[in-house]
C-alpha cells in the first residue's frame, strides 16, 4: 500500500492543482506496488495515470491540437470549456429520466463493441424541460462519468456576435467534433431551433437553422451533442427526428423535492416544528436549481448571523419569495 507521505502528497497536490507533482506522486506509488510484488496493481496504476494525462491534454489543448489557420483559432471564442466532476447519483431524477441517462452512458461504455457491429451508441440528445431541472446539470453528469472534456455553445452569443459568418462558425464547432472526442452542449438552441415557417424568422436564424439540421444529419463523429432548451414547443418539427432521444425535464414534484431538502438540509440543524412534508408542499411548482438556492441561502444566513438551526417558517418564506417575487 502507499505511504502516508505518499497519499498526502497526492491529496495535496491534487487540491493545489499542481498536475506534475500529483502525476509524479501516482506514478511513484505505481512503482512501489511493482517493486513490492504487485505487478497486475502497479500496471493498472500506470495505465489509469497515462489516460488521465491524456485526457486532461486533449481537454486543455483543444485549440492547439487542430490546424492553425485564421478560422480555427477562433474555436477558443466560440467553444467554453468546463470541468465537471458531478456524478450521476448526486442528481435527484425521475425513474424515466435517470434511465434515459444511465441507458446513454451504458452505450457509451459500450462504444467500441458497438462500432465494431457497424453500430453507434446514442450520441445526439435534446433535452426539454423549464429552467432550472437539470439539463445543464445531466450534460456535466454526462461529461464527468465519461471522462470527456464538455465544450459549451452559447447559440445566441454565436448569432449576435458573428452576424452573417454563423453559418461558416457553426461549421467550424462541427468540424472540431471529429478532431476532438467531446460532449458538445448547445445551450438556449430554442435561439436557432424556431420554426422556419414563422413569418418574424430573421434570415440569419432560418440558414443557421438549416445548416445545423445539415450538420447534425450527416455527424458521423464519436463526440457528444447534446442540445438544451426552455421552450420545445417553438421548435421546427424538423429537428426532433434528427436526434437520437428526446429527454424530458420536468419540474420535480413533491416526493424529489423532499428528497432535495432532505439531502442539502442534513447538516443543519432544525427546530423542533421542522417538518419536512409540509416545506415540501409550500415548494410545489419550484425548480431543482431554486430549491438548492433556498438551502444554500439558509445556510447562508446561519452562518453570516450565526443562527443555530433552520425553521420551518424560514424556508417556507423563502419559497414564497421565489414563487411570488413582486
Amino acid at each position: 500500500m502507499a505511504a502516508a507521505d505518499q497519499i498526502k502528497s497526492l491529496i495535496k497536490s491534487f487540491g493545489e492543482g499542481d498536475d506534475s507533482r500529483f502525476y509524479a506522486t501516482a506514478m511513484q506509488i505505481a512503482a512501489a506496488e511493482a517493486r513490492s510484488g504487485h505487478t497486475a496493481l502497479a500496471d493498472e496504476l500506470k495505465k489509469i495515470i497515462d489516460k488521465a494525462k491524456e485526457g486532461k491534454s486533449i481537454a486543455l489543448g483543444v485549440v492547439k491540437t487542430l490546424p492553425l489557420n485564421t478560422s480555427q483559432k477562433e474555436l477558443k471564442d466560440l467553444l467554453e470549456l468546463v470541468h465537471p466532476d458531478e456524478k450521476l447519483k448526486q442528481m435527484v431524477l425521475i425513474p424515466p429520466l435517470e434511465k434515459a441517462l444511465k441507458r446513454v452512458l451504458d452505450e457509451q461504455k459500450k462504444f467500441e463493441l458497438l462500432r465494431q457491429n457497424n453500430l453507434f451508441p446514442r450520441k445526439k440528445l435534446l433535452l426539454v424541460g423549464p429552467p432550472g431541472c437539470g439539463k445543464t446539470m445531466s450534460a456535466r453528469v454526462l461529461a464527468s462519468e465519461l471522462g470527456l472534456p464538455l465544450f459549451v455553445i452559447r447559440l445566441d452569443g454565436l448569432i449576435s456576435r458573428y452576424m452573417g459568418e454563423s453559418i461558416s462558425k457553426l461549421r467550424l464547432i462541427f468540424d472540431a467534433m471529429h478532431q476532438i472526442r467531446a460532449i458538445y452542449l448547445f445551450d438556449e438552441f430554442d435561439s436557432i431551433g424556431t420554426t422556419r415557417g414563422q413569418g418574424n424568422d430573421v434570415g440569419e436564424i432560418k440558414r443557421v437553422l438549416n445548416t445545423f439540421l445539415l450538420q447534425i444529419e450527416k455527424d458521423d463523429s464519436n463526440s457528444l451533442i447534446i442540445a438544451a432548451t426552455n421552450l420545445p414547443e417553438t421548435l421546427d418539427k424538423a429537428l426532433f427526428r434528427r436526434f437520437d432521444d428526446i429527454i424530458q425535464y420536468p419540474l420535480p414534484d413533491k416526493e424529489d423535492i423532499l428528497k432535495l431538502y432532505r439531502r442539502e438540509l442534513q447538516h443543519l440543524k432544525k427546530s423542533k416544528k421542522f417538518d419536512f412534508e409540509t416545506i415540501s408542499s409550500h415548494s410545489l411548482g419550484l425548480s431543482y436549481a431554486e430549491i438548492h438556492k433556498i438551502c444554500e441561502d439558509v445556510t447562508k444566513d446561519n452562518l453570516v448571523y450565526g443562527t443555530n438551526e433552520v425553521s420551518e417558517e424560514k424556508i417556507i418564506s423563502y419559497a414564497t419569495q421565489r414563487k411570488e417575487p413582486f
